[in-house]
């Protein structure tokens, strides 16, 4: 064995050089890595008693792509085209073995090879969209020359990471070998090709399967047609697919060149810092400075749920799908059936149902109408109505019931957690996991820590998060907590710049071409108007109130803020524009035309400075967890990182240049954060925050 540098080896076995790679976690392509695979081509080109090479990785996985940390710096090493020359132009077959993951640039390293063999755990993949990129070493000319275009198309915008039976049946890899014994089913592989005389099989001269789409720009309007709302507001989806098409209509050498302009476009770009950004906070968020992670785990094996309805059954399916028995208590036998009656629906509607599983997970539900049925459990959740005298009563009632060590955690998404948890003797105990709606399919969970809430409780519940599938923010007690606070802050302006003579449908275009799902008012007449509000105490004080008379209460009622079609597909409504009209006329307020720009500052940047106050006062651990929360749970859009990330990218000395102006002009609701003019100041970004 020679050992090329300190991550690969070369050895020669029988007529075969082997290449080992071993650089810990994922075999990233470092500099180290392109180094060694340098020096180890050149050790196997120049051995005579070699006749055909196999490239293969130590530890649990292929080469897993880029390494990240690398991105934006200055090159060192061996170039990864210098590499991936050495592999395809070998006068020798060279045959990449593949475990684990062969994504991004491990893919493309592959692709250079002559030949693949993979076991059939393995996955392959290009997933560099989901940074806000394509990939930039060729994936995207060779890529569509071995699995055709409509695939190429689908691999490089999803991100997909493809099985290895499936990479079989597309021609991505040559054959699948034995588990565990893929070193000596590669060699085997590896004399076959020699002994057949099978030729050096460059994927970059193998242009059957795109010449047999040019001349056919429908397979490329198609595809973008039928993923517009996807892709919407993404730059990268865009730009693979015009890689892909290059690759159909030029040749390779012509193609690579396309895929090197557009990749630089988007590395240099706003989108791809904001995602590679995302990609690291969502690492970062589960890290608590305080909470060191071999403190002990609470074991949870049961749960208790404490409402069975829409938020009560949606947080009951996040654990029975992980094999976790759930309680479900309601006071009405009706409501308790109802409720276990729309988690079997769900089951049931749910893509790929398999009715096997639908039971096997319906048997580990339970429900009751005594609490003292919680008298077991590990953990329980309660999920009823937002109202402090409620959660006290049942905070003092679980006190005396669970048993000892149980967590008491409250689904409140803005109550004080620490008055809750003053009525039990156990304060240690008690936190908040603030699920979002709907609960078994919204990604964020905000993990909410009150003032005496133990380090072990604290730990079990980002474990258990973890354990359910979500991404989970730890977070501190105050009004709304995280995201509802920031909510607060937007929809305060939102309402207020109606009352200035904007119009819903205005505010939310606005907040919808800069990325939401929807804006505030769409949103309003989705969840429904009359939420909170009862029709006997309606004044019409409020323009809000004045349309739930009307029973105009959202898409429920085909008619909220905008009309809605027999597909409720919304329209302005020019019912809602007059109730607008001569309310502001009977305030005395003069209407005035308002510029996108300005509903877009007016809404966005509050929440800035919002988030601002809240990393002052310690609610958040650090600014990303800010931005974590929002894009899982709000719908920010990825490709503008979140509020904090977003106003490092503005610029916070014109946030609070703008805060500023508004507090001048409307008051001092645009006090700006202390913070906010600290780091303006100091010249510094919330990125600097320690």
């Amino acid at each position: 064995m020679t050992a090329i540098n300190d991550v690969t080896d070369y050895t020669l076995e029988g007529d075969i050089g082997v290449i080992t790679l071993n650089s810990p976690p994922v075999n990233a392509l470092s500099a180290a890595v392109r180094d060694g695979l340098a020096g180890a081509m050149a050790a196997a080109g120049a051995d005579a008693g070699a006749k055909a090479i196999v490239l293969i990785c130590d530890g649990r996985t292929f080469i897993a792509g880029a390494d990240i940390t690398e991105f934006g710096g200055a090159q060192k090493g061996a170039s990864l085209f210098d590499v991936q020359a050495a592999l395809e132009d070998s006068p020798k077959p060279v045959i990449a073995a593949i475990h684990g993951t062969a994504l991004g640039g491990g893919l493309e390293v592959a692709l250079t090879c002559h030949y693949r063999v993979a076991v059939p755990s393995a996955r392959c993949g290009l997933p560099e969209v989901a940074l806000g990129l394509l990939p930039g070493a060729g994936g995207t000319q060779r890529l569509p020359r071995i699995v055709g275009p409509q695939k190429a198309l689908e691999m490089v915008t999803s991100g997909q990471h493809v099985p290895a039976k499936q990479c079989l049946e597309i021609g991505l890899v040559d054959e699948l070998v034995e588990e565990g014994k893929l070193k000596e089913g590669a060699i085997a592989f590896a004399k076959k090709v020699l002994a057949e005389s099978r030729p050096l099989k460059k994927v970059r001269e193998s242009n059957e399967k795109v010449e047999a789409a040019r001349g056919h720009p429908e397979i490329f309007a198609d595809f973008r047609k039928a993923n517009a709302r996807k892709f919407r507001g993404f730059l990268a989806p865009e730009y693979n697919i015009r890689c892909i098409e290059a690759a159909v209509n030029q040749p390779f050498d012509e193609g690579m060149k396309t895929e090197r302009k557009l990749f630089g476009e988007l590395m240099t770009g706003p989108q791809s810092a904001a995602q590679r950004y995302t990609f690291f906070a969502e690492r970062q968020v589960w890290k608590v400075p305080d909470v060191a992670d071999d403190t002990p785990v609470i074991p949870v094996n049961t749960v208790g749920i404490i409402g069975a309805g829409t938020m009560g059954g949606g947080i009951a399916m996040n654990f029975v799908n992980v094999g976790i028995a759930v309680k479900l208590i309601e006071v009405k036998q009706e409501a308790l059936d109802r409720g276990i009656a729309v988690i079997r629906k769900n089951y049931e509607r749910s893509r790929g149902a398999n009715p096997a599983q639908t039971e096997a997970r319906m048997a580990l539900i339970s429900g009751s109408l005594e609490m003292e049925a919680l008298a077991d459990v590990d953990l329980v959740i309660e999920a009823v109505f937002e109202r402090m005298d409620i959660k006290k009563d049942i905070f003092t009632k679980l006190d005396a019931i669970c048993k000892p060590g149980a967590i008491l955690a409250t689904n409140t998404s803005g109550l004080n957690i620490d008055e809750i948890a003053a009525v039990t003797k156990r304060p240690e105990s008690v936190i908040g996991l603030h699920f979002f709606s709907p609960a078994n399919v919204m990604k964020l969970l905000e993990i909410v820590r009150a003032d005496h809430t133990s380090k072990e409780v604290i730990n079990t519940s980002m474990k258990l998060a973890k354990k359910i599938g979500k991404i989970a923010a730890l977070v501190g007690v105050c009004p709304g907590f995280v995201g509802n606070r920031i909510l607060g802050a937007r929809q305060r302006e939102a309402q207020k710049l109606v009352f200035e003579g904007a119009m819903p449908w205005d505010i939310d275009r606005v907040l919808y071409d800069f990325g939401f799902p929807m804006g505030p008012f769409a949103m309003s007449d989705l969840a429904g108007l009359d939420i909170g509000w009862v029709k006997e105490k309606s004044k019409g004080e409020t323009i809000r109130d004045v349309l739930c008379e009307m029973d105009r209460r959202g898409q429920k009622t085909n008619a909220g803020y905008y009309d809605y079609d027999e597909n409720r597909v919304a329209h302005p409504s020019p019912v809602t524009e007059k109730v607008i009209k001569d309310f502001v006329a009977k305030s005395g307020v003069n209407a005035r035309h308002i510029a996108d720009e300005e509903i877009l500052e007016r809404c966005v940047y509050p929440m800035i400075n919002e988030g601002a106050k809240i990393l002052e006062e310690g609610k958040a651990i650090r600014p990303s967890d800010v931005d974590i929360v929002w894009q899982n749970g709000y719908g920010w859009p990825a490709y503008r990182g979140g509020p904090m990330f977003y106003g490092d990218q503005v610029g916070l000395d014109k946030v609070l240049a703008k805060m500023k102006e508004f507090q001048a002009t409307m008051g001092d609701q645009f006090k700006p954060s202390p913070l906010l003019e600290k780091l303006v100041a100091e010249g510094k970004k919330f990125s600097d925050l320690k």
